[in-house]
């Protein structure tokens, strides 16, 4: 099928009119993730600052809410079952959503919320063209044009693009939309742009797990995480990590139950109600944040848990470099591990 850049506004205003539709604008000096009202809003081509996570596990999300009254106890449950398109995701944040679908579903816990959102949220993906020098979703398993994730996959071919149906639910919501079929030489000139788009960054993680399942008393981590503030930007802008707080908030006779985002960096996150804290420090936080994404996520769902957008490494304050602590994970001599 074929959207022409000159019709993509009443597209989405149509859009807007069927679904609750999330899309890239611009907000002040950023681009976000945000619902729309119009399709002139949008700002397509840009890697959002913050990513797609937040429509499905936002960072802050009540869960439900109590009274207690006379007549008795009230509860609502704030299931969330809005038909919703994702438009203009990129294929990194796309392929996020099948690892997080493993934490939120899994043989042991299956997170109503989130997956009632997942269930009733169509993922309309924009491939890239021109990757940004922090990419290196190759590295991890992605592509500029992966459709893991994706209901449908666009392609920029200059006047419009090329829509691909990747699912039975994508093919539903172009079947929608009325578009023109596309021709042999629009799928040749979608074919020669993804051909065109090559990364300029890479990391090679093959053995990375292996090495990391020698190295967690290694002495490489007694330096790493000597610049490192602490702030906690790498996680919240990173699309996989998922680790939350729940508070439970009352006042009166009335009170909610939040789910709010936390980090494994910040330095109480792992505080007991003992006062005791298996990870006082930057060392443990550091190696458990690099742990977590290229070893145990490995071991409880055999992927990695990084797909490479970028965002840690464009947003850290002191330029640590996820890629280049690879590199130096890979060369370490785990022989000289201590106990």
């Amino acid at each position: 099928m074929i959207i022409k850049k000159s019709e993509l506004k009443g597209l989405l205003d149509k859009l807007t009119q069927q679904y609750r539709v999330y899309a890239p604008v611009e907000k002040g000096d950023n681009i976000l993730f945000e619902p729309i009202g119009a399709g002139g809003e949008v700002k397509l081509g840009a890697t959002t600052k913050k990513p797609v996570k937040e429509i499905l596990f936002p960072q802050s999300e009540e869960l439900y809410n109590y009274s207690v009254s006379e007549e008795g106890l009230k509860m609502n449950s704030n299931l969330d079952d809005t038909k919703t398109v994702a438009f203009g995701v990129r294929p990194c944040d796309a392929r996020s959503m099948m690892l997080l679908d493993n934490v939120f579903h899994n043989d042991q816990y299956q997170d109503v919320y989130y997956l009632t959102k997942r269930k009733n949220t169509i993922i309309v993906s924009l491939g890239c063209s021109e990757p940004e020098s922090s990419c290196f979703c190759t590295s991890v398993g992605g592509g500029p044009f992966n459709s893991d994730g994706s209901d449908v996959l666009l392609t920029d071919i200059g006047e419009s693009y090329l829509a691909e149906a990747v699912t039975d639910q994508g093919q539903e919501l172009l079947g929608k939309l009325g578009l023109e079929a596309a021709d042999a030489d629009t799928k040749a000139a979608a074919e020669k742009t993804k051909a065109a788009a090559v990364l300029t960054s890479e990391v090679d993680i093959t053995g990375i797990k292996e090495k990391l399942d020698g190295m967690f008393s290694h002495a490489y981590w007694d330096k790493l995480h000597e610049k490192c503030l602490s702030c906690g930007a790498c996680t919240y802008l990173c699309p996989t990590c998922h680790c939350f707080d729940i508070a439970d908030e009352a006042k009166d006779c009335n009170g909610c139950r939040v789910r709010n985002w936390d980090s494994c960096m910040f330095p109480l996150f792992t505080l007991h109600g003992s006062g005791h804290n298996p990870r006082t420090s930057g060392k443990e936080r550091w190696r458990q944040r690099l742990m977590h994404k290229f070893n145990y996520f490995v071991d409880r769902y055999n992927a990695t848990a990084c797909v490479g957008c970028g965002r840690c490494i464009k947003n850290c304050p002191v330029n640590l470099d996820i890629r280049q602590v690879l590199a130096e994970v890979k060369v370490q001599d785990t022989g000289s591990e201590v106990s």
